[in-house]
């Protein structure tokens, strides 16, 4: 028999559906430098504290079962999440990281054509699914670092069908007050899926944010995501989950993968929702440094922009002492954060709040720097 192999390497690939490599795709924060061993990870938002205790357990024992098929309902979780926040468990769409919650929305609600709306410097991960449905993305501006309601309300047009809010948000670190999201919901359109995204609900103090899932209970058009990534530590596990309207979760049913949240996850997720002295050194630990780290990068004369997440943003306006020269600075003493010119802010780092050490390592790191 001839070897095809040669003559079938010349042959062009089938080619995508128009417009797939135009999205430029996701890049995470990276997690290794050369000449580090253990460098202090400080690019993704995770929880410098790791998973709980309960958590860990939890996921060890569910080794014996992996070799069975999840509940597709996720029916553990479920009533754990419900129990836990109040809410009504057949309302849940649960997904693999919340990120999926925002990819089966957009699948079921976009057609080629339609938009949706969301800030300027908003989560990529709305973005890149919308244009994965043909959908195209219209970006409200942010001159204050956060989502502003009548921006958001100009963007709007018949086509409109989903409008993302994170609140807080990645990678600014600003909020919108309950009133502003009650103000924005009451100016849209019935058709138009308001979706709020609160994956750092848990650290935020300011007292004129509000959760949103009040105003969702009783709203026909409001989907309010959370994720287990965060406060609780199991970004590796990938668990997020939205409370929607009836009708949107069981539209989203169809066409959910019947498998989309593993065994060890939804085990090591509902018993984290039970790790309460977790949750508080977790948050704690933040609360705790996130002022001091504001304070004290301020003082080297550097933009550090309000943040209600565990991290804070950092603008770094002079010519010579740029993003780019301080994110080589910290990488040469094996600290690791995320530059965000993906987002469009080139002259920004955020910085993950870590443990006291390494707090401490980047106060040390951003002194010299300023000093250089």
């Amino acid at each position: 028999m001839t070897d095809a192999t040669p003559a079938a390497a010349t042959k062009a690939a089938p080619a995508p559906k128009p417009g797939i490599l135009d999205i430029a795709p996701y890049v995470g924060g990276k997690g290794s430098i050369a000449g580090f061993a253990e460098p202090m990870k400080l690019s993704s938002n995770e929880n410098a504290l790791g998973a709980g205790e309960k958590a860990r357990e939890a996921y060890a024992a569910a080794l014996k079962n992996i070799h069975v098929y999840p509940d597709g309902r996720a029916g553990k979780l479920r009533d754990a999440v419900a129990a836990h926040h109040g809410l009504e468990g057949e309302r849940l769409i649960f997904g693999n990281g919340s990120d999926e919650v925002f990819a089966l929305l957009n699948q079921t609600y976009l057609q080629p054509g339609d938009n949706i709306v969301t800030g300027q410097y908003g989560f990529l991960a709305y973005r890149i699914s919308a244009m994965a449905c043909s959908a195209e993305v219209k970006l409200a501006p942010e001159p204050n670092m956060k989502a502003e309601v009548e921006a958001i309300l100009e963007q709007v047009d018949e086509r409109t069908r989903i409008v993302y809010v994170s609140n807080p948000s990645n990678p600014t670190g600003s909020w919108n007050s309950g009133e502003e999201i009650r103000r924005l919901h009451a100016a849209l359109p019935s058709h138009i899926i308001l979706v709020v995204d609160e994956a750092y609900a848990e650290f935020v103090v300011e007292p004129e944010w509000e959760t949103s899932f009040g105003l969702a209970r009783d709203a026909s058009n409001i989907v309010v995501t959370r994720t287990f990534s965060k406060i609780h530590g199991l970004g590796g596990l990938r668990i997020g989950f939205g409370y929607a309207p009836l009708a949107v979760a069981e539209a989203i049913d169809r066409i959910r993968l019947p498998f989309n949240v593993s065994v060890p996850g939804v085990d090591a997720a509902t018993a984290a929702l039970g790790d309460e002295a977790h949750q508080k050194a977790s948050r704690d630990l933040v609360l705790d440094w996130r002022p001091r780290l504001t304070q004290a990068i301020r003082g080297f004369g550097f933009e550090v922009f309000p943040s209600a997440g565990n991290f804070v943003l950092i603008r770094f306006a002079d010519e010579k002492r740029n993003a780019a020269a301080a994110n080589d600075y910290l990488n040469s003493k094996g600290i690791i954060v995320r530059p965000v010119g993906g987002y469009g802010l080139p002259d920004c780092l955020r910085i993950t709040i870590g443990t006291e050490d390494q707090n401490r390592a980047v106060i040390d790191a951003l002194s010299e720097f300023a000093a250089s």
